[in-house]
Parts: structure tokens; sequence; C-alpha cells
């Protein structure tokens, strides 16, 4: 085996699927997601307490998703050269620390660092836990990976819930409720330590680089990472609309009270967290740029129709937007890895801080645009965002997934 440097070792999966560690880091994203999810799920709550406008909700998500967002990628980085196995319990510990915080928040600058501390705890968290599903995939990547997202998933549901149920009755200071869901987090996240630090194996590759997939030039894999972003971007923007102001759209245009509104987006959140599940595995069977295909342009039909119907047909095209847009990330992301062996973290960061900080940005930019105007037009313009899924023409074909 001849010399190497750093940057030519990859992570080895186990030669099995590892079940119990794939469904204990599935339920640890849902535990932090769910604590995610509780920062938009309050924002009519929060918004009539602290009298703020749609500019200054846009900021709150500016400011959680630009502080997860932009320490991904560097977490990755830097543990794809030293895996930290107890980074994922750590990372949980900044989100208690700040769910804490916000139930207090007595002032819109409190509100920002609190929501800033949670951000912390998330960039910690997705890189890590990725690689730790990438890991017990046992080569079966896009399952391993959709399993773990639907866990993020079903969280991101549960949290307009139990904000519907528990912080719109109570208010801001029944946040701290919620404190044991990162303790419980904590403790998981302990075990699965053990177990990454015992099964991390690394291996060092032949030659003095990272092959690239065969047949492709890095010029080419430097483009279809490019294309793969702008794919994210689409979906992730347009979800910004949903899960930060689709709340107020159905309050706005059928006079649903906050509570109803809520139960809406439950529905919407769930759904997609089932078209999640669905993504992945198969990906795994037909290819994932097929997936990738059919999930961001198969959305267009439904978004172009969302700002025209009444009600009943919004919950129906909203559950539709949710089941197809949302099966796409999960082949997005074992797509890239493949296309850059050897730096799952960096690669899970990027994509994964990516995605925030398009939704932080796009949540800000969109209030900005509803203040402005109206959420009907607001939907209206968010709806020609899936179009962009013909870019998928242009990416390779990659081997068939192990």
């Amino acid at each position: 085996m001849g010399q190497v440097t750093a940057s030519a070792q990859a992570t080895l999966t186990v030669e099995k699927t590892v079940f119990p560690i794939l469904f204990a880091i599935s339920f640890s994203h849902l535990l932090n997601d769910t604590i995610q999810a509780i920062i938009p799920a309050i924002y009519p709550v929060i918004k009539q307490s602290f009298r703020l406008n749609f500019t200054q909700v846009g900021l709150i998500t500016l400011v959680f998703q630009i502080t997860a967002s932009l320490l991904q990628p560097f977490v990755g980085l830097f543990t794809d050269r030293k895996p930290m196995p107890y980074s994922l319990a750590t990372g949980m510990s900044i989100t208690l620390i700040g769910l804490l915080s916000l139930s207090v928040a007595d002032s819109f600058q409190w509100l920002l660092i609190s929501v800033a501390l949670i951000g912390m705890g998330s960039a910690i968290f997705h890189p890590e836990a990725s690689r730790l599903a990438y890991l017990a995939s046992g080569g079966k990547r896009g399952m391993a990976q959709s399993l773990f997202q639907v866990g993020g998933n079903a969280g991101s549901a549960l949290g307009p819930l139990l904000a519907a149920l528990v912080i719109v009755k109570h208010g801001q200071s029944s946040v701290s409720w919620f404190a044991a869901i990162p303790l419980l987090a904590i403790g998981i996240l302990a075990l699965l330590g053990n177990w990454y630090k015992k099964h991390s194996v690394r291996r060092q590759a032949k030659g003095q680089g990272v092959e690239l997939i065969p047949g492709l030039s890095q010029k080419r894999v430097i483009i279809s990472i490019a294309i793969l972003l702008v794919l994210v971007f689409s979906k992730y923007v347009y979800m910004a609309s949903m899960s930060s102001y689709y709340t107020f759209y159905l309050i706005e245009k059928f006079h649903l009270s906050v509570r109803e509104s809520q139960l809406y987006l439950f529905v919407f959140l769930f759904s997609v967290a089932v078209g999640t599940f669905i993504g992945g595995p198969i990906g795994d069977r037909i290819g994932r740029r097929y997936v990738i295909w059919i999930s961001i342009l198969g959305a267009a039909p439904f978004t172009l129709l969302l700002p025209h119907v009444n009600l009943f047909w919004t919950s129906i095209i909203t559950v539709c937007i949710g089941l197809t847009l949302s099966s796409a990330f999960s082949a997005i992301l074992v797509y890239a890895q493949e296309l850059v062996p050897g730096k799952v973290g960096m690669i899970a960061g990027l994509f994964f801080g990516f995605s925030f900080g398009m939704a932080g940005i796009g949540s800000a930019v969109l209030g900005r645009l509803a203040d402005a105007t109206s959420l009907t037009y607001v939907y209206n313009v968010c709806a020609f965002l899936p179009l962009l899924g013909i870019l998928t023409a242009f990416l390779p074909n990659p081997p068939k997934a192990e």
C-alpha cells in the first residue's frame, strides 16, 4: 500500500446494516428537530407578544439558519480528519441551553441569541450524525440517510403539534417544559458515541488523492455539485415559505385560528416525513438521479396550483407537495457523497449547512416580500422554484449503489 495524505482517507461502513444504530440516530434526529421546529411553531405567539412584523419574524429564522449553516461544513471537514464521537452529545447540550434561554427571553435581541445557540447545536449535530448513519448503513446509503432524515422530519412535524397543544395555551415560558427532550437525546447520543468510537474504522486509499467516480473529471464533479446545490436552493426556499408562513397564510386567507393552522402545518410536515423516507430506498434501487428529477420537478404542478384553490384542496395539494419535494434530499446527499468519496462529513456539512442557510435567507426575503405585498403573492412567486428541477438533466448517471 502506497504512502498517502490525510485527505486520501475514507470512512468505511460496517459490513452489515446496523439497524439498532440507525433507529437510535434517527430517533435522536427526531428529538433534535422537534426542538428546532418549536422556533417557527411559536412565531404566532411571539409575533403578538413582541409586536413583530414579518421582516423581524424572517430575521429570527435567518439567524437560526445562518448560525447552523455556516458552522456545518467546517465541523464536517474537521471531523473527516479527526472523528469526534462525543461531539453529538456536546451539540445537544448547546441546544438545551438555547431552549432554556428562549423560554425566558424578554427582548427581540435575546430571542436572536437563543435561536443562535440552538443553531450552533444543530451545526454540530448534523454532520457527525449523518456520518454515523453512513457508517452503519452496510452499503445501503440511501436507505440509511432516509431513515436518518425521516427522524428529523418527524420531529419537524411534532414541533408545531406540541406548540399548538402546549405553547399556544400556556405561553412562551412553557418552552422550558420541553427541556426533557434534549436531555433524553444527550443520553442516547452519549451511548451512540461509544459505538461510534469503537466502529469508526478508517482506511488509506492507494495513490496520492481521493479517486473520483470513474469517467468523471474533477471539473464535471464540481459542476454536478453546483447543480445539486441549486436544486437544494429551490427545495429549501420553497420549504421555508411553508414552514415559516403557511400558518399565517391559512389565517389570512381562510380565517383559521392559530391552533387550527398549526394542525394543518402538522399534516404538511408529516407528509414531508413520509416523502423523505420513500426517497432514499427508491434511489438505492432505481438510481438517485431519477429520484431527484421526479421529486423536484414533480412538485411544480402542485406548487403552481396552491395559491388558487380553496381550503380543502389546499390541504390536499400541500400533502402532495410535501410527499414529492421532500423525497429529494437523501438522494441528493448520497449522490454528492458518491461524487466525492472520502469526504462524508464535509459533504454532509456542506449540504445540510447550505440547506439551512438557504432556508434562513429565503425566510427573511420572503418575510420582507410579504410585508410589501401579501402572502398569496409570496406563494405565487415561490410556485416557480421547483421548475429548476429541469437542471437534473445535466447530472451524470453515477454507478449503481452497492
